[in-house]
């Protein structure tokens, strides 16, 4: 594996170990530690779902893929990543109460009937706006921002190696 000794892969490598470890993290929060996910704790896993999956393409295939690709791949899981920052930053001011979440999960509501409530016992709604959980001041949904920036950092660090290398080999 020569490529290993080279840092573009490296810092994506560890991008990709933080992620995975968010994500087990997420999982192991709810499985393990009984924290019920609100649905936009649910939709800031999609992220890591997609991200993840493409890096780990990205990283098996390294060598293999053309360097554009790669280079392209990587710029794409960054982006997702920072898609992943804005959904983690929502999701901590709504649960701040700096902005309203969406109606499902947070806030007044809105009316219903009688005939809404046949199977109310069925069914179970999360608060968005209420911090289950919280280490210095910072929620779960705070430390997925951190996480995600990071790990977008990382992948742009990356990339940056990349297009020095790909610039490089093309004098």
């Amino acid at each position: 594996f020569p490529f290993l000794y080279h840092p573009a892969p490296w810092r994506a490598a560890i991008g990709f170990a933080v992620g995975l470890a968010v994500i087990l993290g997420a999982w192991g929060s709810e499985i393990i530690g009984g924290i019920e996910p609100c649905e936009l704790c649910l939709l800031q896993r999609y992220p890591y779902y997609v991200g993840l999956a493409l890096l780990a393409v990205v990283l098996a295939f390294w060598k293999q893929l053309p360097a554009n690709l790669r280079m392209a791949l990587t710029g794409l899981v960054m982006a997702i990543f920072l898609v992943s920052v804005g959904l983690g930053i929502y999701h901590a001011g709504v649960e701040y109460g700096f902005w309203m979440g969406p109606t499902a999960c947070s806030g007044p509501g809105t009316d219903i009937s009688f005939n809404d409530l046949n199977d109310i016992n069925s069914v179970q709604v999360v608060p968005c706006d209420e911090v289950q959980w919280q280490l210095f001041g910072i929620s779960l949904a705070g430390f997925n921002a951190l996480a995600s920036i990071f790990i977008a950092f990382m992948l742009g660090w990356s990339l940056v190696g990349q297009f020095k290398r790909n610039k490089a080999a093309a004098n």
